[in-house]
């Protein structure tokens, strides 16, 4: 952890709309609206949606490690689960008042029925979507088993989906602030994604590539996979 003087590298600014976007499968517009908020609509009828995330940066704007994490629990929440946005901002606000948490979405294991979200703390499940009532439901967990945490339950590694159709993924891949400055990695190697993809589109094969860097095939597809879609990556 960082002392008082030095601030913490997971909370600096280290992630554009567009690269953040792109390792967490959402649409940059979509990602935007989350952490810059929008406005919609015209005339009379003009509405504004406030963002849901405080960015580590706003001009321009530039996520953190730990809003990383932030929107890859809210990308799950409101993609797999479909948890509307008026719960999550209730959740959001009553976690930041009872317990004082800047970031809820990554310093709380988030968890959900798909209508109410909740979030387990001592052991028990809390409604916070319905002002803290205990609960207890069927959960499905696929996307916080994305993310590894200290013994403080502070975030320490991402493993980004680099599928959208499936929930079950090999981790392969993970992005983790202290290795390569952020950039996502072939786990266990330190080896870029962008890198490997670069080789790849000027004709090295998978095989040959997977040599160079002394590890399965599987992993060398998995970081084509995430830096360019699947039609390239086939």
């Amino acid at each position: 952890m960082a002392t008082t003087e030095e601030k913490d590298v997971r909370e600096l600014a280290a992630y554009g709309i567009a690269e953040a976007a792109h390792y967490l499968l959402v649409p940059r517009a979509t990602l935007r609206s989350w952490v810059a908020g929008m406005s919609y609509g015209s005339g009379s009828e003009r509405k504004l949606f406030k963002a849901v995330i405080q960015p580590a940066a706003k001009s321009p704007v530039a996520l953190s490690f730990i809003n990383l994490i932030e929107a890859h629990v809210l990308a799950a929440i409101r993609r797999k689960h479909r948890v509307d946005m008026p719960a999550v901002r209730r959740a959001i606000e009553y976690l930041k008042k009872e317990f004082g948490s800047p970031h809820p979405l990554a310093d709380h294991k988030f968890e959900t029925n798909g209508v109410d979200l909740f979030v387990e703390r001592f052991g028990q499940l809390m409604s916070v979507s319905q002002g803290g009532q205990l609960a207890v439901r069927e959960l499905l967990r696929a996307h916080l088993r994305r993310i590894d945490r200290d013994d403080k339950g502070f975030p320490l590694r991402l493993y980004p989906f680099t599928r959208v159709d499936e929930t079950e993924q090999p981790k392969n891949i993970v992005i983790d602030p202290f290795i390569s400055f952020g950039k996502a990695v072939i786990t266990g190697t330190g080896v870029s994604t962008d890198i490997v993809a670069e080789r790849f589109k000027a004709g090295e094969s998978a095989d040959e590539l997977a040599q160079d860097y002394g590890c399965e095939r599987e992993k060398i597809e998995e970081a084509i996979r995430c830096e360019l879609n699947l039609a390239e990556a086939a």
